[in-house]
């Protein structure tokens, strides 16, 4: 079986860095901050314009018809680039999600208008306590004592929540479930969200790798910068084997995730696409969470003074760390796939028995 990317697809990475580089400078995030949204409409269409929005669109809606296999780099790349607007809730699980109700009225009112950027769509689970960017969806897809309803952003009340993140935006959605809302019930319902859940995790892990080799980078960057005793500190022994050490935890999380995201777009087996997407949410948790670490005993006391980018980052790791499933949660779910004698789980043709 091949995993490698094709030149197609590293060459859309390269472009998508290369905009998000121009795009997303430090400076320009902590000045979406201080606005109302935190978002930027420009920046939205212009992700439009690259074919970011529309890449998981089906064809027939105007996208490009792609999956979790092409979306995964671009994903990574919006957390190196800690870019501050809804792709994940929108283009990795929103829009997946209403292409598969089987409900063409919305997929042809909302699919298209995603792809143009004129609409961002955003997902709440049972599993998440508030829905990230409502305030700026034009479209809930909300999930309610196991339906999932279809909820215009009109319709609902919103209660923002505070966020450790300064980019975050977190709401408590009070709305009003009906038939009317409700576009899937029962094992139906259930399948479609199970698979939100996962696409939002394998997501959520892919933008926590790029994360975590952004920390790295700056850590690496100031340790050649900073001196003691007339020797950058990035010469000293213990500062090598600390970044040594992340680098390799996070270069062993990137295959992981990289095979979540096959699972997620060829795979049939759910429970198989359960434990893949959660190993790899665990893993590249752990690898941001611990660059983060190392990234902030390495620049010493400047690394907590606000005037350093280098929260910005550890930050948006914490938040994603704790967001669509704990790795408490996600290791729990593969302990209880693997220990089960009765439904050991499925790894690419060989199981545990």
């Amino acid at each position: 079986m091949d995993f490698t990317f094709t030149d197609d697809q590293h060459r859309f990475r390269e472009s998508v860095r290369t905009f998000l580089d121009g795009e997303c400078a430090p400076d320009r995030l902590r000045a979406l901050w201080e606005t109302e949204s935190g978002r930027s409409p420009e920046l939205w269409l212009a992700l439009a314009e690259m074919g970011i929005l529309g890449l998981t669109v089906p064809e027939t809606h105007g996208g490009l018809g792609l999956d979790e296999i092409d979306l995964v780099l671009v994903l990574e790349e919006i957390g190196r680039a800690a870019l501050a607007a809804p792709v994940l809730e929108t283009v990795a699980v929103g829009v997946p999600l209403l292409a598969e109700t089987g409900s063409n009225d919305l997929a042809e009112r909302w699919l298209p208008a995603v792809a143009s950027g004129l609409a961002i769509l955003t997902v709440g689970l049972a599993a998440t306590r508030f829905v990230g960017d409502a305030h700026v969806a034009d479209l809930l897809l909300l999930e309610h004592d196991g339906e999932l309803h279809a909820v215009p952003r009109a319709d609902v009340t919103l209660a923002r929540e505070p966020a450790n993140d300064p980019a975050a935006r977190l709401f408590r959605v009070d709305w009003h479930p009906s038939p009317a809302t409700r576009i899937a019930a029962g094992a139906d319902a259930r399948r479609l969200l199970d698979a939100a859940l996962d696409r939002a995790s394998l997501a959520a892990a892919a933008e926590l790798l790029g994360i975590a080799q952004r920390l790295i980078d700056l850590a690496a960057r100031y340790a050649g910068q900073r001196e003691q005793f007339g020797r950058p500190i990035g010469s000293f022994q213990a500062v090598k084997h600390m970044l040594a050490s992340v680098q390799v935890q996070t270069e062993f999380a990137r295959p992981v995730v990289y095979r979540a995201a096959w699972t997620v777009a060829r795979g049939t087996d759910p429970a198989a696409r359960a434990v893949a997407v959660s190993h790899a949410k665990a893993a590249a948790s752990e690898a941001a969470v611990q660059a983060a670490k190392t990234a902030l005993q390495v620049h010493g006391a400047i690394g907590y003074t606000w005037e350093v980018d280098l929260h910005v980052w550890m930050k948006r790791a914490w938040a994603l760390d704790v967001a669509w499933g704990t790795r408490l949660w996600h290791r729990a779910r593969v302990g209880r796939a693997i220990l089960d004698a009765d439904a050991p789980a499925p790894s690419f043709g060989f199981s545990a028995t």
